[in-house]
């Protein structure tokens, strides 16, 4: 994983956190996936319960606020 302090709010932006999820070998991606998966699960013990989920149809768009 790459460390750095960033200072500016660019850096905060979706497409910079894509670059540096992208940056990352598979292994530490994958360690991260399972460290947010064991979060949310701590959050909510009952998420594998919920049976509702659907998938998405057709395109998916990110909607961020400028």
């Amino acid at each position: 994983m790459k460390s750095f302090i960033a200072h500016g709010r660019s850096e905060e932006t979706i497409e910079a956190k894509t670059r540096w999820f992208r940056s990352l070998p598979l292994v530490e991606r994958m360690d991260l996936f399972c460290s947010f998966t064991n979060l949310a699960l701590e959050a909510n013990p009952r998420l594998p319960d919920l049976k509702n989920a659907r998938s998405a149809k057709g395109r998916i768009r990110i909607i961020s606020k400028s």
